[in-house]
Order: structure tokens, then sequence, then C-alpha cells
């Protein structure tokens, strides 16, 4: 019998899916599956949950929900045998499209019923995984005020990142790598593990989730109709025709932004402030494995 245990964000996306837990019933009979289901009540409880389930060791722990949730869930299953499944209910499903995990819950659930896996890497910016990306330039900005809108849609992350391109104000920053020191003032400071963002956009296309190392992109401080033109590339997934991103491939990164006391990042499409000007970026490799 195989023992599942599910973590559902019922707000995820717009709040309306229908993955409950008579669905999730109907789908895996009791004859052959164990099932256990809890609900998130609030930001950062699926790490909980998760916590608590992994210490009753199932076989696979479902994350169901976006890119934040399936982070929660996934990073307390790092050093441990327990398989991650996905099935996708948030707004930009970056890891789960990178997955070729489909939004079609029908579809995902036989995913996760066939046991198939693959080993990926594992990001980590000082005591936080990520599985997709993480960022401390104008997108930890956008991810703010979009999380504050209140609105998970394409529309109001486009809303959110035209008013952030007024707004944010690029700051001085040590970026350390491969033996290498730069000084920039970054408009963006991008690192993915991931070849999407979310909604089909990427500024790491080439990215893979298993080649033990990370895709960093740097750009600096644009005028205003460079960022239009870097919206445009984003938008269009061209990223490598906008000459003024740097890119790089990574293993460990150091930042410092000496002139901040604390630092903001977006986690996987989270926002999170950082109660340190310093970040050391690694990679793990092969570290969880994933149902596909």
């Amino acid at each position: 019998m195989i023992y599942i245990h599910f973590i559902i964000n019922p707000i995820s996306g717009s709040g309306k899916h229908d993955i409950t837990t008579s669905y999730l019933l109907s789908q895996f009979p009791k004859e052959e599956y164990q099932i256990e289901i809890d609900y998130t009540k609030q930001k950062k409880h699926a790490i909980e949950l998760a916590k608590a389930a992994v210490a009753n060791n199932p076989h696979y722990i479902v994350a169901c929900g976006g890119d934040g949730t399936i982070n929660e869930v996934a990073s307390a299953l790092i050093g441990s045998n327990i398989k991650l499944g996905i099935i996708p209910v948030g707004s930009g499903n970056g890891l789960a499209s990178n997955l070729n995990i489909p939004r079609n819950f029908d579809k995902a659930v036989e995913i996760i019923k066939k046991g198939n896996t693959v080993s990926i890497d594992v990001g980590k910016i000082n005591q936080y995984y990520f599985f997709s990306n993480m960022g401390i330039g104008i997108d930890a900005m956008i991810i703010k005020k979009y999380e504050h809108s209140g609105n998970r849609t394409l529309s109001s992350y486009i809303k959110a990142a035209l008013s952030s391109s007024f707004q944010f104000k690029p700051q001085y920053t040590v970026v350390s790598s491969d033996g290498k020191k730069h000084e920039v003032n970054p408009f963006m400071l991008f690192i993915s593990n991931s070849n999407e963002m979310g909604y089909n956009m990427s500024l790491t296309p080439k990215a893979s989730l298993s080649d033990g190392v990370l895709d960093m992109v740097i750009i600096p401080e644009l005028t205003f109709l460079e960022k239009l033109l870097l919206g445009l590339n984003v938008l269009k997934n061209s990223i490598e025709k906008f000459k003024k991103a740097q890119h790089a491939l990574v293993r460990e990164v150091h930042i410092e932004m000496p002139h901040k006391i604390f630092i903001d990042a977006q986690i996987d499409g989270e926002f999170q402030n950082l109660k340190t000007n310093i970040i050391q970026v690694s990679i793990l490799p092969k570290s969880i494995e994933v149902l596909v």
C-alpha cells in the first residue's frame, strides 16, 4: 500500500480550484492507497504541515498549490527519502511547467499514481531553499507589490512590474563567484535553477534542473526605454536579445550590499525580507526526487 500525504493550499491561484478531500479520495482507492490530507491556513503553514508529515514517513508528500506552496513543502523534504508530488494549482506554476506536470488535475494525479521520479538540483540562499529561482533586484519589489494586490493574475503581475519600474532604485552590490568580484548597481540580480519563472516567461530559457549549476543573470541600471525593452523581451521569451543582460553559470555566489541593513528578496515567487546584508547562494545537486 502506498502512503501519500497531500498538502493543499485552498487559496492558490484564484482560490476556486477543485482539489478537495472528496476529489482526492475518489482518485485514490483505499484498497491501494493510504491517504492523509492537510489544508494550509496561512503563509508558511505548509512548512509546519510538511515537517509533521515527514515524521510519519509517507512514500510521497504532494504539494497542491503554486511555486510558493511547493517551496514550503519541498524544503521540508531535503535530506529525506520522501518523494515530492506536485498538483499545480497556483498562478505562475513555473516549476511544474519546467517538469512538464500538466495543470489538468486528472493528468497530474496519473503522474502521482505511476510513481516515476527524477532527481533535481536545489538552490540555497542563506538558510532558505529555492527550487525555481531567487532574486534581489526589481523582481523582489514586483513580488512584494503583487502579493499586496491580493489578486494572483497575470494582469496584476504586469501592473506590479510597471509600478516597480518607476520606484525601484538599484543599490550598490558586490557579487563574487568563481574567484571573480563584480561591483554593480543591479536593476536585476536573478539566480535560477529552472527554465521558467511562471506565466510561461523566462530569464533563463537554457537552465536545467539537473545540470549541477545555477544560471545567474545580472542586469545593470537601465534607462526608461531600456526597461520597456527588457519587459518586452521577458514577455516574448527573448532575453538573449537584450544585450545588457549578463549571464553566467555558477555553483556558489557571495553577495554583499554594504549600504543596506536588510535585503528584500523573492524566493520562488514569494517575498522575503532577509535580516542581513550578506547572501550566500549555492547549489545542492540532485537533492530531491520529484514525481514526473
